[in-house]
């Protein structure tokens, strides 16, 4: 029997926005690189593994706002959200030292062009930069959304925490260019029906937690919805049928099924 891969702790964050056009909400995703090891070609949202940056980081707590009542774990969880956001998008969820709002666009602007590429690049880290700014990470902007874990018999596997949270004002977004060739800002209906049509490649997770999330006309709706619920953990189990793979999740996490087919048999 083959050895069960231990899952790397990873997070990733839904930005929300409302659409000025439709009546629709709208969620900022990108292209992972052609090139990327792990999910290659696909329309996902900003995120990645919980590194130790993150740890550096929460070991600081006049970095971070937010957090009081929640465990060590979920704090590192979210830190590294945050941070990967920043070095995948240049958005940032921080308050400036002392103040209850985000930090506006310009000043995050500035930030992301005198850091962002040092930190994907590893020259300097996320601690420092938060220090040098007088930042606090805004950790009470996210909302647990859902929690999955990859399936044991592959091997390469994700323990991943998503959060909700509503984009910052005049912060749009921008992909590195470099694990990320693309970036948009997508109803999440229009991006279900383009995996759908082929025109995205979307991760069967990310494809069930954008169904739900077309179930909400609002951000304050999906925040709402979300606030105070209980995330049921999500571990894909693969069983073979006549007609081919099946994965099953639990009803209970409240997604549009419970068994989904996902390849012919064989």
């Amino acid at each position: 029997m083959a050895e069960i891969v231990t899952p790397r702790p990873a997070s990733t964050i839904l930005l929300l926005r409302d659409s000025a056009a439709r009546k629709e909400i709208e969620v900022f995703m990108m292209v992972r690189h052609h090139q990327i090891e792990f999910q290659s070609g696909a329309l996902v949202f900003p995120g990645g593994s919980v590194d130790a940056g993150d740890r550096e980081v929460l070991a600081h707590p006049e970095l971070y706002s937010g957090g009081d009542g929640i465990d060590e774990g979920q704090l590192g969880f979210r830190i590294a959200a945050i941070r990967e956001t920043f070095e995948e998008s240049g958005i940032l969820l921080a308050r400036p030292e002392g103040s209850t709002h985000l930090i506006d666009a310009r000043r995050a602007g500035e930030i992301e062009a005198a850091h962002r590429t040092a930190l994907c690049e590893h020259k300097t880290t996320f601690a420092k930069v938060l220090a040098e700014h007088g930042l606090w990470l805004a950790l009470d902007e996210l909302v647990p959304y859902a929690h999955w874990i990859t399936p044991e018999p592959l091997p390469k596997r994700f323990d991943t925490w998503f959060f909700l949270a509503e984009a910052p004002p005049d912060q749009v977004g921008a992909h590195d260019g470099k694990e990320s060739t693309d970036s948009i800002w997508v109803s999440p209906r229009e991006a279900v029906e383009g995996g759908e049509s082929g025109r995205f490649k979307l991760p069967f997770p990310t494809t069930r937690n954008l169904i739900k999330l077309g179930k909400q006309e609002s951000v304050k709706a999906a925040l709402g919805d979300a606030r105070g619920k209980p995330v049921v953990t999500v571990l894909p189990v693969m069983t073979k049928t006549d007609k081919g793979r099946v994965l099953r999740i639990p009803p209970e996490a409240g997604y549009d099924g419970e068994a989904f087919e996902v390849g012919a048999a064989g």
